[in-house]
Order: structure tokens, then C-alpha cells, then sequence
């Protein structure tokens, strides 16, 4: 009869913690005259082709096709920002970032919502830490648990 041996318990990987970088806090202007009023622009576009011939215009063509397929492709669009932004691709991932808003704008065109009400909701939060901001929205649902990554 073989005798059994103990074996001695194994202790847990330990995660590796990921690479410090060095951010600056405010990065330097990349375009002489590049702003955010770009995005009032596009936000002007994609309002004013709403209605248009899903023949002559892509934001019209995606609306037409209904909310589940403008989220499908808002998804698909965010997905790719991310594999970029994973990849350290920053060429890939500024286009990657710009197909992301203009597909956020055109979910909100088909959701009904204003460029005023999401900014609205960032002033509301701006000088709050965001750990006390989450913590204040699980105390507002008690009872509803988030879905989302902690």
C-alpha cells in the first residue's frame, strides 16, 4: 500500500500591479485653434441630418435603423477605442475616440437627449471626488445593485 504524502499548501500568486505613469495634469494644446466647440458643431450636424435621406447622409442611415442597432454600433465603436487605448496605439486611438463621440451623439439624438443635459450632469458633479460620487448614487438606489465595474 503506497504511503500519501501531504503536499505543502501553495500560497496565491500575488497580482502584479500595474506601471505607474507620469501624467501631466494639464496637457499642452495639441492644435493651435483645436477646442471643444467642435463638438457643438458635430452636435449641429448630427441634429440637422436626423431627418434626412439615409441615402445621402450616415447619422440618417444609422437613425433609421433604430436604437438597438445606434447602441450596437455606439458598443462597437467604444470597444475599438478601448483595444486601441490597450494596445498604446495613440495615432489608432484619437480616431478611435472621435468615431466614439460622434456615435455618443447620434445615441443621443435617438434617445432624445440635449449636449446641455449630460454637461448639466458633469457641472453637478465636477469638484467631487468620484468614490464620494459613486457612493452618493448606491445611497440615492438603495436596493438596486449596479452592474457596472466598481
Amino acid at each position: 500500500m503506497a504511503k500519501k504524502t501531504e503536499k505543502a499548501p501553495v500560497a496565491p500568486a500575488k497580482k502584479k500591479a500595474a506601471p505607474k505613469r507620469k501624467v501631466s495634469a494639464v496637457p499642452p494644446p495639441a492644435l493651435a485653434g483645436a477646442d471643444a466647440r467642435v463638438l457643438d458643431r458635430l452636435w449641429g450636424t448630427v441634429l440637422s441630418r436626423a431627418d434626412a435621406s439615409p441615402n445621402e447622409s450616415h447619422s440618417a442611415r444609422l437613425l433609421s435603423r433604430g436604437t438597438a442597432k445606434v447602441a450596437q454600433k455606439f458598443g462597437e465603436e467604444a470597444v475599438e477605442c478601448v483595444i486601441e487605448a490597450v494596445a498604446g496605439n495613440r495615432t489608432a486611438l484619437i480616431g478611435e475616440s472621435a468615431d466614439v463621440l460622434y456615435h455618443l451623439m447620434v445615441l443621443w439624438v435617438d434617445a432624445g437627449l440635449r449636449p446641455e443635459e449630460v454637461w448639466t450632469e458633469l457641472m453637478r458633479r465636477e469638484g467631487m471626488s468620484g468614490i464620494a460620487e459613486k457612493a452618493a448614487r448606491k445611497q440615492a438606489l438603495p436596493g438596486f445593485p449596479t452592474k457596472k465595474i466598481p
